[in-house]
């Protein structure tokens, strides 16, 4: 059996302040930390109700370099940026390991998104390409780069996708957690979120290694986003209780890594599902799914709900392939946006 790891002084509270929102000085994030009064913007029908908003948002992730018409369905409260990786096997940081940081068509994308109020949140990793901690040599140089991109981006909110070979490499996971410590000593608003793989059976040791490392690192973690997605071909049954008996096995697991309370662990999760088909054969997630994990999330106070992506958030069309399902639509028959009007609630 793996024996969980105590938080370092300190981490237990800090993880709960981030999550209930507790702390009078954490910053405008309701996306990443549920307030303890959420605001009633990020929730429409708040103002038309006695009913209380809900404490859950939406956050998709969208293509930093390309606009989508289906990015605003739902109205969400964060956009989750994919993705800054390496330019090559360098420590330098590039979107999705082709554009420039700082590239003026990026900063006017993002200025964009940001019109309607809603914030941003970069995400570094990602299944394709090298994860900034692969090809940087020290933590210093790490958080450098790190903090280049959030600079780019205007962002006080950072997204760590790790999965694949990153997953395994102790070493990336490590250095990883000591360049991360280091940003949030220089930003102390900074919220950091890992999104990790899971099966029903919830997070595996190479997960549960990571989390400890930023224990062992005093990282101060605002949410565990889990990806309820490509369990693999034995997986046939219904997609939207798998990503709820995931999440239900994932909470087990985050009250020990963190030493939390039902709800503390509950307030510290976000769930991200992949719209219509997904990379594994069998495998479909449906309006209804998206419909049922939102319902499942508010019951739950999950910090936030996303998907995979708003630019597949549309009906394939007629003629279309498998792998044009599996990179710009669903899949499946939808109006567009109609998943992201379903996460949203």
């Amino acid at each position: 059996m793996r024996s969980f790891l105590k938080p370092a002084a300190g981490l237990t509270c800090l993880f709960a302040l981030a999550v209930t929102g507790c702390s009078s000085s954490s910053d405008d994030s309701s996306d990443s930390a549920p307030s303890a009064t959420p605001k009633t913007s990020t929730t429409p029908s708040a103002s038309a109700s006695s009913t209380p908003s809900s404490t859950t948002a939406y956050a998709p992730y969208v293509s930093v370099t390309t606009a989508a018409d289906m990015d605003s369905a739902g109205s969400p409260s964060t956009y989750n940026l994919s993705f800054a990786i390496a330019k090559g096997s360098t420590c330098t940081p590039e979107w999705n390991g082709t554009t420039a940081i700082d590239n003026s068509a990026v900063k006017s994308r993002i200025s964009a998104l940001k019109t309607s109020g809603a914030t941003v949140r970069v995400s570094f990793g990602g299944a394709s390409g090298k994860e900034l901690a692969e090809t940087c040599t020290s933590a210093t140089a790490l958080a450098k780069a790190y903090g280049e991109a959030l600079d780019a981006a205007g962002s006080t909110q950072a997204d760590f996708d790790i999965e694949g070979d990153a997953l395994t490499d102790s070493t990336s996971v490590a250095l990883r957690s000591k360049a991360i410590a280091l940003l949030q000593k220089e930003r102390t608003d900074l919220k950091i979120s890992f999104t990790l793989p899971v099966m029903p059976s919830g997070l595996d040791s190479d997960s549960l290694a990571l989390l400890e490392s930023a224990n062992d690192n005093s990282v101060a973690v605002s949410t565990v986003n889990i990806m309820t997605m490509n369990y693999g071909e034995s997986y046939t049954a219904d997609m939207g209780d798998y990503a709820i008996t995931s999440a239900t096995a994932t909470h087990t697991q985050l009250k020990k890594v963190f030493g939390l309370s039902d709800a503390g662990a509950w307030q510290g999760m976000a769930l991200t599902s992949m719209l219509g088909v997904n990379d594994v054969s069998g495998e479909t997630f449906s309006l209804s799914d998206a419909a049922q994990v939102r319902t499942f999330a508010e019951s739950k106070e999950i910090a936030w709900v996303s998907m995979w992506s708003t630019f597949r958030d549309q009906q394939c069309e007629s003629g279309s392939s498998d792998d044009d399902a599996a990179t710009d639509c669903s899949g499946v028959t939808q109006s567009s946006g109609a998943f992201g009007e379903a996460f949203a609630g």
